[in-house]
């Protein structure tokens, strides 16, 4: 199938910007955010406002119980909170010092933080939603599979997962973006198995069918306005 020209154009972008980064040294993911915790909202906010908002307003009235992956500072709790003020979250996140703020903003609330990777944390059971923002578009297939299944594992009969994310254009920038992180990580040393900050977006219908092969019974694209792609996946 032919690239269509704004892909083509992006992707030529996108080359000469990872040329340009080659010998840029990963960072582990943990100690990314911290470095950059200072402007993170605010950087944040002026891209995925929207995309906040409209995430919160997708979940269901009647959820009591939402798991958030990778919740960070938590501006997707804060517009949550603005609707559903006594719900019950449980958020896990790697970076403490982001964990840290969320609690200050919200003392209040029924919230549980838990402090390490949701790959390896055991989740809660029987939750009405599971939910992430910019999160899981550092991870491969391989990896998303196991964790999908446990996110499908925790949620209620009925309940819904939804990942407002950026997806790759095409699979040539999914390979592209792969094929760099693993060479980068060869060439500077990092183990298997140590979280670095460096973008490996899937393809939309990729994302689909890894929610799929992990038992979702309905999974789509939200006709989300304003470019705010989020992949809802019930069970």
């Amino acid at each position: 199938m032919a690239i269509p020209a704004e892909h083509l154009e992006y992707m030529k972008g996108l080359k000469g910007w990872l040329d340009s980064e080659e010998d840029t040294p990963l960072e582990e993911m943990g100690s990314f955010f911290k470095a950059r915790l200072g402007d993170y909202e605010e950087h944040m906010l002026k891209y995925w406002a929207f995309g906040y908002e409209y995430l919160a307003k997708l979940i269901p009235e009647n959820a009591k119980h939402v798991l958030d992956l990778g919740c960070g500072t938590g501006l997707e709790l804060d517009e949550l909170y603005k609707l559903h003020p006594n719900v019950k979250v449980t958020g896990i996140d790697l970076a403490e010092a982001m964990m840290d703020e969320l609690r200050k903003k919200h003392p209040d609330k029924n919230l549980n933080l838990i402090l390490g990777s949701y790959f390896d944390v055991p989740f809660p059971e029987n939750v009405d939603a599971v939910i992430s923002f910019e999160s899981l578009h550092h991870f491969t297939a391989a990896e998303k599979l196991p964790l999908f299944k446990k996110v499908y594992d925790a949620l209620a009969p009925g309940g819904v997962f939804m990942n407002g994310d950026y997806f790759a254009c095409c699979d040539e920038e999914e390979t592209l973006l792969r094929e760099t992180c693993d060479r980068r990580r060869k060439k500077q040393g990092i183990p298997d198995g140590q979280f670095v900050h460096f973008d490996t977006p899937l393809t939309e219908e990729h994302e689909m069918q890894i929610l799929r092969d992990a038992g979702f019974a309905e999974v789509y694209v939200d006709p989300t306005p304003e470019d705010s792609h989020i992949v809802i996946a019930k069970k």
